[in-house]
């Protein structure tokens, strides 16, 4: 016998294991999940081979599951070319579909980028939607976007919407009724505050509150209250407005003050009372404590006051 005869008999059973491996009857699977609406012969068997992309029948609707018997299963094999599987002493396949549950967060997000894509709803504003009706239990496939908002109808003076969905895997459009309450974040105190006390970003939270209410209430941003003081003692949760704050004061009444008079290289300063309060920039008042005269500035931020340069009798300081 030639070298080259005994290598062909030698590799022949293992050619023979490798074609009885790929001829084995498939394996039937108990329990299965699939994607999309067909189920095929790779979702039912195990070692489903060359047939394994075959329909076999209809997958149950979206999010639901079904019991296939084995008579079926075997029916629906052969149609799709697989005569022989092993069974393994099933009876009966339970078949479920992945999807996803269309609730009114899904629907709400939808109608909010709409919102927001209309130029409705800007920065800082969220949608509240509510409908008139309770929702359908319907389910969509388990794909990237699961529903989708075709036409929407909405009346910004009410409130009121009508818009209609699809959602994926569904035939049937979702139509739905209801209202819109847009919402936009406004500044709240955090602690209850005594009058006076200037505000730091811990002492103001932002929380949602209906937009109608928030405009006609003067609401301001959070930018326009930090450093400022409050006018009046304040509680906890009370949405601020311009109108509770003002600018810090830098000079307080009878408040001991160094003037500066500065006129070009020239500075000069002298002692005296102040005789109101003044916050940054504001004109202050003071009684010169050796001329007795009272002398008019603006207040400084290290709480001294500044004469402008301007024709004045410098002796008369």
């Amino acid at each position: 016998m030639s070298h080259k005869l005994l290598k062909t008999f030698l590799v022949l059973p293992a050619s023979l294991l490798t074609l009885n491996a790929a001829l084995a009857a498939p394996t039937l699977k108990a329990d299965v999940m699939v994607t999309t609406a067909i189920v095929t012969v790779g979702d039912m068997f195990d070692g489903a081979g060359l047939r394994a992309e075959q329909a076999m029948f209809r997958s149950p609707a979206p999010g639901t599951a079904g019991v296939v018997s084995i008579e079926a299963i075997r029916a629906a094999a052969i149609k799709a070319g697989v005569t022989n599987f092993d069974a393994e002493g099933i009876d009966k396949v339970r078949v479920a579909r992945q999807g996803t549950a269309i609730d009114e967060t899904i629907l709400t997000g939808l109608i909010a980028a709409d919102l927001k894509n209309r130029g409705i709803l800007t920065p800082g504003m969220t949608a509240q939607a509510s409908f008139d009706t309770m929702l359908p239990q319907i389910n969509a496939d388990n794909a990237t976007d699961p529903a989708k908002l075709v036409s929407m109808r909405y009346m910004p003076a009410s409130g009121a919407f009508a818009a209609r969905f699809v959602v994926s895997g569904v035939d049937k459009p979702l139509d739905v009724t209801g209202q819109i309450s847009l919402m936009i974040e406004a500044p709240h105190l955090a602690a209850n505050l005594s009058a006076g006390t200037v505000l730091t970003p811990a002492d103001v939270e932002m929380k949602l509150v209906p937009l109608r209410f928030a405009e006609s209430s003067g609401f301001t941003s959070i930018d326009q209250l930090v450093g400022k003081t409050l006018e009046r003692p304040s509680r906890a949760g009370m949405m601020l407005k311009a109108t509770d704050v003002s600018d810090p004061e830098v000079v307080a009444r009878n408040q001991a003050v160094t003037v500066y008079f500065r006129n070009g290289p020239m500075t000069l300063t002298v002692k005296g009372q102040a005789l109101n309060s003044a916050s940054l920039g504001q004109p202050v008042s003071v009684l010169n404590s050796m001329s007795k005269k009272v002398l008019t500035g603006v207040a400084l931020a290290n709480g001294a006051v500044e004469i402008k340069a301007g024709p004045i009798n410098v002796a008369g300081l």
